[in-house]
């Protein structure tokens, strides 16, 4: 069995550090990204019932629902 270099230990711990960044990088921009999509997902689900409590003409609910629409967008960041 070789032994390696100190230079070539330095070189694989360099090399695993950077991999180890990357995929946090990358596991960081996928959660993101999943977060995207579900609060699109429930800001569309949302802005349907408001449309149909005012096509029903239901004050109370699209109040409620207007509220709601408000969370989402602070969570939005908008």
């Amino acid at each position: 069995m070789k032994d390696k270099s100190y230079a070539e230990l330095m070189k694989m711990s360099a090399m695993k550090r950077n991999k180890m960044k990357e995929n946090y990088v990358q596991d960081l921009y996928i959660e993101m990204l999943l977060t995207e999509i579900q609060l699109t997902a429930e800001k569309e689900k949302l802005l349907q019932k408001i449309d149909l409590a005012i096509d029903r003409r239901d004050k109370s609910l699209f109040l409620m629902l207007s509220e709601q629409l408000k969370e989402i967008n602070k969570r939005f960041g908008t």
